[in-house]
């Protein structure tokens, strides 16, 4: 749907292949499905599920990500803490993805970060989900 509004409304080239497209979207949602298990398993109620998944999701994603500001531009302090942003990786490949083709030499770090971050909130979630049913 985005892709192709991107693509045929805004004109906005697809260089790479959509099957690394795809690969990639579906790379990203594992630290995202890690992070809302970790949040719904940290969490008695659901608008603070949602409130937490605001501030530690979607504005760290948004701001940090190089989608709204520059990664480079950023204090240093913050761009240690971007590290840790998925969204980073994500819109570093599709930047590549959509201006420049399929570089794996870009994608390959990207997926292994977005995938070892992803791990870790899964592994955080199982700790807490234990720690809930004891």
């Amino acid at each position: 749907g985005a892709t192709a509004l991107a693509v045929f409304v805004f004109g906005v080239p697809l260089r790479g292949s959509l099957a690394a497209l795809l690969l990639l979207s579906a790379t990203f949602m594992v630290p995202a499905l890690g992070q809302g298990l970790l949040i719904s398993s940290v969490t008695r109620n659901q608008f603070l599920a949602a409130q937490i998944a605001l501030f530690s999701g979607f504005l760290p994603a948004f701001m940090l990500s190089g989608f709204l500001y520059e990664i480079d531009a950023m204090p240093a302090p913050i761009r240690a803490i971007t590290w840790a942003i998925p969204a980073r990786y994500f819109v570093s490949s599709l930047k590549t993805v959509f201006l420049t083709g399929d570089i794996w030499a870009v994608f390959v770090p990207n997926l292994l970060a977005m995938g070892a971050i992803g791990i870790l909130f899964f592994l955080l979630a199982k700790r807490a989900t234990r720690k809930n049913l004891e």
